[in-house]
């Protein structure tokens, strides 16, 4: 009897670590917001995040440090970084993390300013340690299925991320899962889990840098276009490929009505750069 338990008790912990590993993964892959893109990248906390330009906002908490939030300003208006910043914790997603998280999420989708969405860590040579299982240790365990639940809702907030399966293949997905491999920037984008892996420079701001390139890059297209664009990548992944044309040209036909459009033609017309207004 008391092996029974044991084993019951093991399958149960194994199932809660797959899950808790699941949504360090998801974490850590680059993924986009349902209006803004968001990126995730690591760098030191020396590096521009902390620099000067922006707006940084803190969220009220007792860790009110374990994230920073910066609106930048100027030429790169429109760009979010938040930063996760548990250096003892190797930023593994504790409570008050999670809900600082969706403080700042909401903040950004009432914004509608932002274009894109930077999500960062502040600790060198870390991006995130998964949960925080000290803290799940403490955790009654009536709390911890609510915890996992909301951690996933937060995930879907930054990013409509398909599970990892999906992501990099059954077969890479069961061997990182059930091994609780940790891997680094390199392996991520040899996995396809991350879209890019840079080489750290002085400043230790690589990642964030080659980040706010790409934001610079999405930042003057359409926002309009852009998010019927990800709306029908992220639901046609979903379903077979008539269904996926279909869903493409519904969210074609949402772009047609709006002035971003006729700024489009007109400034290709009159060979000038568009400015889009998202209408």
């Amino acid at each position: 009897m008391a092996a029974l338990v044991g084993r019951r008790t093991l399958m149960q912990a194994l199932r809660l670590q797959r899950a808790e590993r699941d949504i360090a993964c998801r974490l850590a892959a680059a993924s986009s917001c349902s209006r803004q893109h968001a990126f995730s990248v690591q760098f030191s906390p020396s590096s521009r995040l902390n620099g000067h330009g922006g707006v940084t906002r803190h969220y009220s908490s007792d860790s009110k440090d374990d994230l920073r939030v910066r609106y930048l300003d100027g030429e790169d208006s429109g760009i979010v970084v938040i930063g996760i910043n548990r250096p003892k914790a190797k930023n593994a997603i504790s409570k008050n993390l999670v809900k600082m998280m969706f403080e700042a999420v909401e903040d950004i989708k009432k914004n509608n300013k932002v274009r894109s969405v930077i999500l960062c860590s502040l600790v060198p040579g870390i991006f995130c340690a998964g949960a925080d299982l000290k803290e799940r240790a403490k955790m009654h365990q009536s709390e911890v299925g609510p915890f996992v639940s909301k951690a996933r809702v937060l995930i879907t907030e930054l990013g409509g991320t398909q599970r990892l399966s999906r992501v990099i293949g059954v077969s890479l997905a069961k061997e990182l899962i059930f091994a609780a491999r940790v891997i680094d920037g390199t392996e991520a984008c040899r996995l396809g889990l991350v879209s890019h892996s840079v080489e750290q420079n002085q400043s230790g701001d690589a990642a964030y840098l080659r980040a706010l390139e790409l934001a610079r890059e999405i930042n003057p297209q359409g926002p309009i276009a852009v998010r019927m664009a990800k709306l029908a990548i992220n639901q046609g992944i979903e379903v077979d490929l008539s269904t996926g044309l279909a869903i493409e040209e519904a969210c074609y036909a949402q772009v047609i009505p709006t002035k971003d459009r006729l700024e489009g033609l007109a400034a290709f017309k009159e060979k000038r750069r568009p400015q889009f207004k998202g209408e």
